[in-house]
């Protein structure tokens, strides 16, 4: 039997991105169908959930919608990674939850919070140009009209050399060729979910003008790289609660626990809005949840994030990332 295809979670940076966060609705009073279910001895009403049967036909046509947007111009890269979330799973597929599927959780150290938000929906839409993703979002949310909202959408572009609005290069750490995927897919460790992810996502506003406030070299240390040509300080000069030290994650055996990220700048000028989009996938949620309670709470606790004295985290969400097998199935899957 081949492996499932993945969705493009590998796909490289582009110039543009949308990010969508939707919640389905609930089924009110005399919006469900009802079919009769005959037995020998009695006749059963069985409630259908609408809802439910709109969602999985729009994730079935979700390749056919993506592939309708970027044919007319190939060179544009569009791509749309589809993530579901646990109670929305739940509600979809009679099949038991992937492995690291659960809910986002929060986490609260002395000073700063990362907030558990809603979301079960999620789609990650990239390409060179933003028309192509705007072009789609609005196919995928008018498809969803009537059934799911959109509670968070985020339009990311690409700021020079990959920086973010702190001035930082964002992503240097990213794995590179075939440990890409051994970061990003599931594999054998949950094969009934092979070829599979998990997508992490936090919306973070900066303090820019408390950070511009710092010199150079305190932004660096906060960070722990340098500002103009993104070398990593060497251990003896990086500090223990820099934003490099907290998110290395090492295993007992000395290896260090890969994650995949594709984070944007976001912002609002008249509205002194600033941010990152902090969007993480991993084969396991656990490291990037060890990455987490290593910011908020600290390594060790109270040695919290420089960075956070100047990043607000908004929004919290955890996504199951299944293949495009399970995808193109999904219409049927209802009582898989």
């Amino acid at each position: 039997m081949p492996s499932p295809t993945p969705q493009a979670v590998l796909a490289p940076l582009t110039e543009a991105a949308i990010f969508l966060t939707l919640t389905l609705e609930d089924e009110t009073p005399g919006s469900a169908a009802t079919t009769a279910a005959t037995t020998a001895d009695t006749t059963v009403d069985t409630k259908v959930d609408t809802t439910a049967d709109t969602v999985r036909a729009l994730l079935a046509d979700v390749g056919g919608l993506r592939r309708s947007v970027g044919f007319r111009i190939p060179e544009g890269d569009l791509t749309c990674v589809t993530g579901i979330g646990a109670t929305a799973w739940d509600r979809l597929f009679a099949l038991p939850r992937p492995a690291g599927l659960h809910p986002f959780r929060e986490v609260t150290g002395a000073r700063h919070h990362a907030p558990a938000t809603a979301g079960d929906l999620f789609f990650h839409l990239r390409a060179h140009r933003l028309d192509l993703c705007f072009e789609l979002a609005q196919h995928l949310v008018g498809r969803l009209a009537g059934v799911a909202r959109v509670v968070d959408e985020v339009h990311g572009f690409r700021s020079f050399d990959q920086r973010d609005l702190l001035g930082f290069v964002d992503g240097t750490e990213n794995p590179e060729g075939d440990e890409r995927a051994e970061a990003a897919l599931i594999g054998a460790e949950d094969p009934a979910y092979a070829g599979g992810s998990y997508v992490i996502t936090q919306k973070y506003v900066h303090d820019l003008t408390g950070w511009k406030a710092l010199g150079v070299e305190e932004q660096e240390q906060a960070i722990g790289r340098t500002k103009a040509d993104d070398v990593e300080l060497p251990d003896d000069v990086k500090p223990a609660n820099s934003h490099v030290a907290l998110t290395t994650i090492v295993d007992a055996d000395g290896t260090e626990r890969d994650i995949l990220r594709d984070n944007m700048p976001f912002g609002r000028v008249g509205a002194g809005e600033f941010g990152t989009y902090f969007i993480g996938y991993a084969k396991d949620p656990g490291v990037i949840e060890e990455m987490l309670e290593n910011m908020f709470v600290g390594r060790p606790a109270g040695n919290h994030d420089r960075v956070l004295d100047f990043s607000e985290a908004l929004t919290g969400t955890l996504f199951f990332v299944p293949s495009n097998d399970f995808l193109d199935a999904a219409a049927d899957a209802a009582e898989r």
